[in-house]
């Protein structure tokens, strides 16, 4: 069994990868695991550190090949609104609920929740079940290589007036 111990970010590498792996969001922040290729075969993956992995990332072998990193197809809402400010203000509302969003030009992806789609609905978005891959907006204190994300909400320490 082939181990993999580095990993280069998607478009790094122009050669053609060896196979795939296709993984969901949830299940591509990775430091050791093992992977069911396409072609089932398995690596052993043996980071130093966890490492959030995006469609297209490459994973290393031994060999020096790669076997690049694909984002599964998963049950989501797309959200569109009515124009951009209206669009703003749904991220905000998803983002004060700290839910992992897609968030492109025109819509923004979320995993299905049928109450988060109650709320939008009444904020006047357009909700449709979609499937694709789900690749969310990292926060803003995690890092490409980083596990844990060292900070405080610090919700105690405020008060609303």
């Amino acid at each position: 069994m082939q181990h993999i111990h580095s990993y280069r970010p998607a478009g790094e590498v122009t050669d053609p990868p060896i196979d795939t792996v296709t993984l969901p969001h949830d299940l591509r922040h990775l430091r050791r695991k093992l992977l069911h290729l396409s072609n089932g075969d398995m690596v052993m993956l043996d980071l130093k550190e966890a490492v959030l992995f995006h469609h297209g990332d490459r994973l290393v072998l031994e060999s020096g090949d790669t076997v690049e990193v694909q984002a599964a197809p998963e049950k989501l809402f797309e959200v569109k609104a009515r124009d951009t400010l209206h669009l703003i203000e749904l991220a905000w509302h998803l983002g004060n609920r700290h839910l992992s969003a897609q968030i492109e030009e025109g819509r923004i992806l979320i995993l299905r929740d049928h109450v988060i789609r109650n709320m939008l609905e009444g904020l006047g978005a357009t909700v449709t079940e979609v499937e694709e891959p789900f690749q969310p907006a990292r926060g803003a204190y995690h890092s490409h290589g980083s596990h844990s994300h060292g900070h405080s909400h610090g919700h105690d320490h405020h008060h609303h007036d």
